[in-house]
């Protein structure tokens, strides 16, 4: 399956328990299917809800989408809520509006405090930081089971953030 960045790691952890893999692409439809195509995949998303069955179309429909769990619900005699008995993780989203959001990501500064969090993570969570590809912002996202440090963690990298704006 084909996901996305911001793929939550409930998702890859409910597949990886089926034994199948999650292949992660850039954010949007387009590199979904750029990596469904290049790995001969069928199935792809990202959480905007683009869902991509490329075996029946060739981008996200969700009238297609939603006319195929009708049928695999159908199929299974199952709700949809049965469909997925994962736990996702709690994240901290959070969008930052700078000035130069290149030479931020850039910036050893933010580069060690990224590594921090990812530290206080020990493995068992995520720290992304990027720059938007349509704003002018740096999005922070923190994913781990712990609610409480994913928003300390994603607080401090904003602070870090603002306090490398203000001195640019």
């Amino acid at each position: 399956v084909v996901g996305t960045s911001h793929t939550n790691m409930g998702v890859e952890l409910a597949l990886k328990e089926r034994g199948i893999g999650l292949i992660r692409a850039d954010v949007g439809d387009r590199y979904v299917m750029e990596e469904l195509i290049k790995n001969r995949l069928c199935l792809g998303g990202e959480q905007s809800g683009h869902i991509i069955l490329k075996n029946l179309h060739t981008t996200g429909d969700g009238i297609l989408t939603a006319i195929t769990l009708c049928a695999i619900m159908r199929e299974r005699g199952a709700e949809l809520s049965e469909l997925f008995d994962g736990a996702l993780f709690p994240q901290t989203n959070e969008s930052v509006r700078v000035k130069d959001k290149l030479k931020i990501i850039n910036c050893p500064t933010l580069q060690s405090e990224i590594t921090g969090a990812e530290n206080a993570l020990s493995g068992r969570g995520r720290v992304m930081v990027r720059a938007s590809g349509t704003e002018p912002k740096i999005r922070v996202t923190v994913e781990s089971m712990d609610s409480e440090l994913n928003t300390r963690c994603a607080k401090a990298l904003i602070q870090t953030i603002r306090e490398i704006d203000e001195n640019s």
